[in-house]
């Protein structure tokens, strides 16, 4: 956490990743993050992973430093009160994310009848308006015949599990947010954003070169399994039969890796046999099945520790392969040695170890942690804060079953 964005407003109505990614960005640079939801919880908030009791980690764990209002907003009651919240005073106010079906009521035309300049962005699935998720938008831009083992068929595709687009396009929402912020700042001029989950996905991939390649060379990435495309690097056994990832990108790392293996001579005559300089990406890429025979026994005769300590010492990429729990249990970063982590108390769910903002600015120091709100846990504060409403008005509105709290 840090307090860089300190007095900023937003108003979050969200479910699933982009979305309540964005704003946590947010919440944990200092932006007060008001998210809304309906009474007994949105589409989200049981979503897996879940403890035992069925409260979701997950929603715990994309809503770090946000405030929640629990809200009937079916009822045109609730309905004026998120209105309110959105275009509520305040230089640094009026600013509203989300990624639910934006109705009438919370169009920014609608909202822009409230305040002037204020501040929207919708996301959306399909630049046409029509519905897409991650899972559909990486279905449809290539990457499931490009993900996977090579043995396989070209007509089996293989999805990501780590949800790419949903994430970037939440990185993408937090900017746009900030970009039509600092506009207003300096023209008092408001701004609609329609973000399309699919554009994330099209824009991405053709500025990786893919459309690209398909358009100038006719060509498509191949389906290559764990290796690099372009250049050298693959996964290898070790003698302790651990996987370990080993990636050359540069002339100086393939020099020092030669080296460190014992393995310059029969690069050399590698080199000399196929008339090709591995200082070069290009013809490591040409050539990557032969290295890997000749690599493939220094590191079957090696521990993983030990061939990790030689990589280090020359000053090569590499990494193990982790489970989920193996990261937790060995990764010395993953832990409170690590300034990104804190134990927290997270009521429903226990003591967790919770990343605030992974952002260091030099003028601004770390700050606590602090955890997912309970869904309404701050539904009378922000009533009383942001509206100004009395104790006798919220307590009508708890009675109504308009509003509630944790």
């Amino acid at each position: 956490m840090n307090s860089i964005l300190k007095g900023l407003r937003v108003v979050e109505g969200s479910a699933f990743v982009a979305a309540p990614l964005g704003g946590m960005m947010l919440a944990q640079m200092g932006a007060d993050v008001i998210r809304f939801d309906m009474i007994g919880g949105g589409l989200d908030y049981r979503r897996w992973p879940v403890t035992s009791n069925n409260n979701s980690i997950y929603w715990a764990g994309m809503n770090k430093g946000k405030r929640s209002i629990a809200i009937d907003f079916r009822s045109p009651e609730g309905r004026e009160i998120i209105t309110n919240l959105i275009t509520a005073p305040g230089s640094d106010a009026g600013i509203f994310l989300t990624n639910l079906p934006v109705r009438n009521w919370c169009s920014h035309e609608n909202l822009k009848t409230l305040r002037e300049d204020v501040i929207s962005l919708n996301i959306i699935g399909n630049p046409d308006g029509t519905t897409a998720v991650d899972y559909t938008v990486n279905a449809k831009t290539g990457w499931p015949f490009t993900t996977g083992p090579s043995s396989l068929n070209n007509d089996e595709p293989v999805n990501n599990v780590l949800p790419g687009w949903d994430l970037t396009c939440g990185l993408m929402a937090a900017i746009a947010l900030l970009a039509a912020e600092r506009h207003r700042s300096r023209t008092g001029e408001g701004q609609n954003i329609r973000l399309s989950l699919a554009d994330v996905g099209y824009h991405l991939t053709a500025s990786l070169g893919y459309i690209g390649d398909v358009l100038l060379n006719d060509e498509q990435r191949p389906r290559i399994g764990n290796q690099m495309y372009g250049t050298f690097g693959k996964d290898f056994c070790t003698s302790d039969n651990k996987r370990i990832m080993l990636v050359i990108v540069t002339s100086r790392q393939m020099q020092a890796f030669a080296k460190a293996t014992n393995l310059k001579t029969a690069f050399d005559n590698l080199e000399a046999k196929e008339n090709i300089n591995l200082d070069l990406e290009s013809d490591r890429w040409k050539v990557r099945k032969l290295l890997s025979d000749l690599v493939d026994p220094w590191f079957a005769e090696h521990t993983l520790v030990e061939a990790g300590n030689k990589l280090t010492d020359a000053g090569i990429l590499w990494a193990p392969f982790r489970t989920y729990k193996e990261m937790v249990h060995e990764d010395p970063f993953v832990s409170t040695n690590n300034p990104l982590f804190q134990n927290i108390d997270q009521p429903g769910i226990g003591q967790i170890l919770t990343p605030g903002s992974p952002f260091e600015f030099s003028n601004f120091s770390r700050e606590e942690v602090k955890r997912a709100p309970l869904l309404g846990e701050h539904t009378d504060s922000i009533l009383s804060d942001v509206l100004g409403m009395s104790s006798n008005e919220i307590g009508k509105l708890h009675d109504q079953k308009i509003v509630s709290g944790p």
